[in-house]
């Protein structure tokens, strides 16, 4: 009989677009990984709380893989509403459990581990768990004048962290963070990387296909920013970093474009336009084009098109981005934060930075810019990195993980009987 894995993700639906809202790499990692283990023979039923009227209960995406709404909450709750509907989230799962048999609970954010605690603990299935991000992590590391995450969070992680089985971390470095920040017993702490899509993020024809598909002129300087529009995804940065090297490298000015592509995030509904009003205030709306979310399957055009892409996070837990961007031969240029260590090679796919000072950015974009023979070696650099990182491992390993937490479930019955 094939297993059966219930997978969490109450606050963001993995039917929604990527880059807007609550939505990002996330959504990716679940969705990827859900389809490469129902191809090894698993099925995934991934529960997210209902935000369509309009979409059925249950939405198979893939062979093995569907989409089941709970029906919690009115429709436009945000993330920040979430916390108070945890126990009727809570309860609508347990009721699909006293139904259905899963083999496994893995839950997504704290919000889905707390969702799945009490049914876990209920009905004696292993639960695992993946943070994604944590709040004692981002919290050390703030953008200028973000909020804080507040501390309902901090306490509903570490609970989460108490209660699950395994907890399955990016990088060494979040399992490292989820020891010495949240007390987690280091045997219930696993590393399995994210993957990429190597199927569809590839080099393709070329930067100057690319460009014509997309629309950018083939002897531009193209700098790329993807992902949502909010302070701890560091696009200010980028932005300064410009008007800075602007003012000392004027002779780029003619031939410089930067794409900044994302929607806005949660709460900080007016980011976008915050950030266009500074690209004017800067004097520099000529060289920078926000562009809205594009499908998937359109995404690696604008990768490849680029020259760099910048990942200027205050924390990332992996940094998908910066992995579709090297798969897809362009070098990234990242702050040298948590995942993105991992994700990058420095000085062989890419360029890691240190801290958020624009004129630094500045300074390493303009030498980059001006040197192409270095970027067609990090762009072989890229690939050549970005091919160590496919979903299957990422499937394998979990799926490692599950076989080991279910037979531990296993031997505490027959203890306990």
């Amino acid at each position: 009989m094939n297993p059966r894995i219930a997978t969490l993700m109450v606050h963001t639906s993995p039917l929604d677009q990527p880059g807007i809202g609550d939505a990002g790499g996330m959504n990716i990692y679940v969705v990827e990984s859900a389809e490469r283990m129902a191809a090894m023979g698993v099925s995934v039923d991934i529960f997210t709380r209902r935000q369509n009227a309009e979409l059925p209960d249950i939405v198979e995406i893939s062979p093995g893989v569907r989409v089941r709404h709970l029906n919690v909450g009115i429709a436009s709750a945000t993330k920040e509403d979430l916390p108070a509907l945890i126990p009727g989230l809570s309860d609508a799962f347990s009721r699909v459990l006293e139904n259905e048999k899963f083999d496994v609970l893995h839950s997504h954010y704290w919000l889905s581990g707390k969702v799945a605690m009490p049914a876990a603990k209920k009905f004696g299935i292993p639960l695992a768990h993946t943070m994604h991000t944590m709040a004692r992590v981002k919290n050390m590391n703030l953008a200028e004048g973000e909020r804080p995450e507040p501390m309902i969070r901090v306490q509903g992680e570490t609970q989460v962290v108490a209660a699950a089985d395994a907890l399955i971390a990016n990088t060494d470095a979040e399992a490292a963070s989820l020891v010495s920040l949240y007390q987690a017993c280091p045997d219930s702490v696993s590393v399995v990387s994210p993957g990429v899509d190597l199927y569809t993020f590839t080099a393709g024809s070329g930067r100057k296909a690319a460009r014509e598909a997309v629309g950018l002129p083939l002897d531009a300087h193209v700098l790329a920013f993807v992902g949502r529009i909010q302070p701890h995804k560091g696009p200010e940065v980028l932005i300064r970093a410009l008007a800075e090297m602007l003012s000392h490298s004027p002779h780029l000015r003619p031939k410089l474009i930067t794409v900044i592509m994302g929607g806005a995030s949660g709460s900080g509904l007016g980011e976008v336009e915050r950030l266009k009003d500074l690209v004017s205030w800067l004097g520099i709306s000529d060289v920078v084009r926000f562009e809205d979310p594009v499908p998937r399957v359109e995404l690696p055009q604008w990768y490849r098109a680029a020259d760099l892409v910048c990942v200027p996070s205050y924390s990332e837990s992996f940094g998908l981005v910066a992995l579709e961007a090297q798969a897809c031969g362009t070098p990234v240029v990242a702050t040298a934060v948590g995942g993105l260590r991992t994700a990058i090679a420095d000085g062989i796919s890419g360029v890691l930075v240190d801290g958020h000072d624009p004129r630094a950015w500045s300074s390493i974009l303009a030498r980059l810019i001006q040197e192409p023979q270095r970027r067609v070696l990090l762009s072989m650099g890229a690939v050549e990195h970005a091919s160590h990182f496919g979903w299957d491992a990422t499937a394998r390993g979990t799926l490692d993980i599950y076989d080991r937490i279910i037979g531990t479930k296993a031997s505490q019955r027959k203890i306990i009987g």
